[in-house]
């Protein structure tokens, strides 16, 4: 077995085991799409400009909550050590740890998703497999630049805390892009939508990219 699939297999059988990331990561999501839709009551038009902001803010808290386990668990254990003396480049294992966290926020997102349409009354069609795809993509770039900022607050005394001072700015520009892109899907604006699902691939190509070439570099600090 490859080194980089290694990692990602221990990482799964680890969450198999003890249920903690994809847990809360699902119970809190769910939590924000229902604290937001009984606490806004919205018109037809005035949801479908709401609705894309919810599912995001879902999405990026639940998604904060599971980076901020991604590399606290390796260090707690010092278990970080036995990975870098591995046989394997410090890209790979950022890699490794990307796939990670990219599946267990996908499999949270996917649940989370069909209570978000449930709650706003849309249809599964070909809207929602938009939606999927935007969601897959948005994903790809927040779990790309929060797997990094996941190891800058892993050795910090407040990492709770420090991950999403950090994770929240520095993903601004995929959020917006993914919560434009939504909005427009469900909105049936096709018009621009290439243009914005082109930025957020560009965003999410950069931070993967950067992320990819300073992982190496944090890892030895």
């Amino acid at each position: 077995m490859k080194p980089l699939t290694a990692i990602v297999f221990k990482d799964i059988v680890i969450e198999l085991r003890n249920k903690e990331t994809i847990s809360s990561m699902l119970l809190f999501g769910l939590l924000v799409i229902v604290i937001f839709n009984f606490a806004f009551v919205p018109s037809g038009a005035e949801r479908g400009l709401i609705a894309p902001g919810i599912l995001w803010v879902a999405y990026s808290f639940a998604g904060i909550l599971g980076l901020n386990r991604s590399l606290s668990m390796e260090t707690d254990n010092e278990c970080l050590q036995g990975l870098l003396l591995a046989p394997i480049t410090r890209g790979d294992l950022y890699l490794a740890k990307v796939a990670g966290n990219f599946i267990f926020a996908m499999i949270a997102e996917l649940i989370i998703l069909p209570v978000f349409v449930v709650f706003n009354n849309l249809h599964f069609d070909m809207k929602i497999v938009w939606v999927i795809g935007i969601t897959i993509l948005g994903t790809l770039g927040f779990v790309s630049i929060g797997t990094t900022l996941s190891m800058i607050s892993a050795h910090t005394r407040m990492k709770e805390v420090m991950l999403p001072i950090l994770q929240i700015p520095t993903t601004v520009p995929v959020v917006i892009s993914a919560v434009e892109a939504t909005g427009m899907v469900l909105g049936e604006e096709a018009q621009t939508l290439p243009f914005t699902l082109s930025l957020l691939g560009v965003f999410s190509t950069v931070y993967l990219t950067a992320s990819y070439f300073v992982f190496e570099y944090l890892v030895e600090e």
